[in-house]
């Protein structure tokens, strides 16, 4: 007789995938492409740098002081883990598109727009990791779950080091209380570094909307997968 794996085995399996390739140390071409984003920062006008930085800044005091982004209340008590991530995919899917389509106007309308993608772009991100939380059945109206959110959000982007701290953070959610205050420097730090290279293409004319609809459908892609992955982890924990 064949056993049939249970749908939390196969999220098990998913899960060790997932973190092998968060953990995973940087490759070669990794740390070259690195090295190449840091000599391409000190090209970056500083007005570029100083509106990334402000509207991190503006969203994590944002997120962390209230409820700018809290979606409507939805029950999902009566749902199990399978249906709950097929909604968060489909969740994902609509704000990824709306992404492309913010991404590829931006893109097309030169340098201004291109500087005003980062804050929209910003904005998109932290509605989809709100929703997925609702859908999950978590209340982001509770300054902890605001906070899980952020590291949600820090883990998806953020360097190597940044990610295995992240994720153990995330892995012993359960376990710790959560009175330390985020570095929002530090969180800003990592997203800069994380986004600038191909981001900054956006803003050169002729391919910036092409250049800004690939990098907005490849962000939502990859925040996604680590709230829905940074979930899943978060609930299996609470049942085990």
């Amino acid at each position: 007789m064949i056993a049939i794996d249970t749908y939390e085995q196969i999220i098990n399996r998913e899960l060790m995938a997932w973190k092998k390739k968060i953990l995973r140390k940087s490759g070669t071409f990794e740390r070259m492409s690195k090295t190449a984003q840091n000599k391409m920062n000190t090209f970056i006008p500083k007005k570029v740098h100083g509106v990334i930085t402000e509207s991190v800044r503006n969203l994590v005091e944002a997120v962390l002081k209230g409820s700018k982004f809290v979606t409507k209340e939805r029950d999902v008590s009566c749902l199990n883990l399978q249906q709950k991530d097929q909604w968060v995919k489909e969740t994902i899917a609509t704000y990824r598109k709306t992404a492309v389509i913010e991404g590829a106007g931006t893109g097309a309308g030169g340098i201004l727009l291109g500087l005003a993608d980062f804050p929209l772009l910003l904005s998109i991100k932290m509605k989809l990791l709100f929703e997925i939380a609702g859908l999950y059945g978590f209340d982001a109206k509770k300054y902890e779950e605001r906070l899980f959110i952020l590291h949600i959000f820090q883990l998806a982007f953020s360097g190597e080091e940044k990610r295995r701290e992240t994720l153990d953070i995330i892995e012993h959610w359960n376990e710790t209380e959560h009175t330390r205050e985020l570095d929002w420097q530090e969180f800003q730090q990592e997203y800069r570094d994380q986004i600038d290279f191909v981001k900054m293409f956006q803003l050169v004319p002729g391919i910036g909307a092409a250049v800004g609809a690939y990098a907005n459908h490849q962000l939502l892609e990859q925040l996604g997968e680590t709230a829905m992955n940074g979930y899943r982890l978060r609930i299996l924990s609470e049942k085990a």
